[in-house]
């Protein structure tokens, strides 16, 4: 194939999209309306008048305005940044693998940072955050790795479900080893939130470890999305436009980790954000990753914020783990696209 028709190829290809910027703009309308619906609803319902008076005049002997600034914004923050960052890194992971049903939950990363989360807590005292963050990078980066090398070091063809099983199987592993240790140690209960995933504990602490790792994962992943769009056509098509497959793997696996880890170690294993949105946002914008990405960031922060105001709402003033409210809408979700997808590909 000649270049000129691999490009010719490409633009066709990358000609069906949708109306990226309206639904750029109407899903962060969506976000900011949920951001502030998740800090007036809970135990005590605020009204926006109230949201409003503590963010231009801040009352220290205000009970509402310390609830305000001190739970519910840290909180609400925190959501959007680990939906944008579990909805990114699952689109980055089902480009990469070129597989449907790719996500950090479901093929061993997210199972991976509660390992090395499981080993830290066991063998180490008066963890920092910061540390258990590291700890949580290097296992997802173990789950990344191999889920990608068993993918591109594969003589065959592999079909998602195939894919997808190899991924459960080492999923299992993980959480295996994990619940082991776990109980070896007596660290069970220290665990358990990350297995349940949750953000009830975020505070502001959590919003400054966050903030900078979830915005240096999307800088690379954005960096690395015209390579990527070209990369889901076909290792010789990729190659042919000047793309390094070895660079834009790696860098993008970078991504990922540095995206799971920080959602993993913040709020636990919070499954199928990134399985569900994926899909969702490529019928709205076609299959160009420049716009996929970004998009996929705001609908994922939009998503578990959601998410999280039902975890509080369901059975108050008990809160449901967000993991769990997630899961009832993608376990749908993934049977269907494994009856699909596992199909056609």
């Amino acid at each position: 194939m000649s270049i000129l028709s691999k490009t010719s190829k490409t633009r066709k290809f990358l000609s069906r999209n949708g109306h990226p910027g309206r639904w750029m703009i109407a899903g962060l309308c969506g976000v900011l309306f949920s951001l502030i619906l998740s800090i007036g609803l809970g135990a005590v319902w605020i009204p926006p008048s109230v949201i409003l008076d503590s963010l231009i005049s801040f009352t220290p002997d205000l009970i509402e305005h310390q609830l305000i600034h001190e739970v519910r914004i840290p909180r609400a923050l925190t959501a959007a940044l680990v939906g944008a960052a579990l909805a990114v890194a699952g689109t980055l992971m089902q480009g990469l693998t070129r597989n449907p049903l790719a996500d950090p939950s479901i093929i061993g990363i997210t199972q991976g940072s509660a390992l090395f989360i499981a080993i830290a807590l066991a063998f180490f005292t008066n963890l920092s955050y910061w540390l258990l963050l590291g700890w949580s990078f290097m296992g997802a980066a173990l789950g990344a790795i191999l889920v990608l090398l068993f993918s591109v070091v594969s003589k065959e063809q592999l079909s998602p479900v195939t894919l997808t099983l190899a991924g459960a199987a080492l999923s299992m592993l993980f959480s295996s080893l994990s619940t082991g240790i776990a109980l070896y140690y007596q660290v069970s209960q220290d665990l358990s939130f990350w297995f349940a995933g949750g953000l009830s504990g975020a505070k502001w602490i959590h919003v400054y470890i966050l903030l900078p790792t979830v915005v240096a994962g999307l800088v690379i992943a954005f960096l690395m999305s015209r390579s990527l769009t070209t990369l889901t056509m076909g290792d010789d098509i990729a190659t042919g436009l000047g793309h390094s497959l070895h660079l834009v793997r790696w860098l993008s696996l970078a991504a990922v980790v540095l995206l799971s880890g920080a959602a993993v170690s913040i709020a636990g294993a919070i499954g199928f954000i990134g399985l569900v949105v994926p899909h969702i946002v490529r019928s709205l914008v076609g299959v160009d990753y420049r716009y996929i990405l970004p998009l996929s960031a705001i609908l994922g922060s939009f998503l578990l914020v959601v998410a999280d105001i039902g975890a509080r709402m369901i059975n108050p003033p008990f809160e449901t783990p967000v993991g769990a409210i997630t899961a009832l809408i993608g376990v749908p979700f993934f049977l269907y696209l494994a009856r699909v997808k596992g199909r056609s590909m």
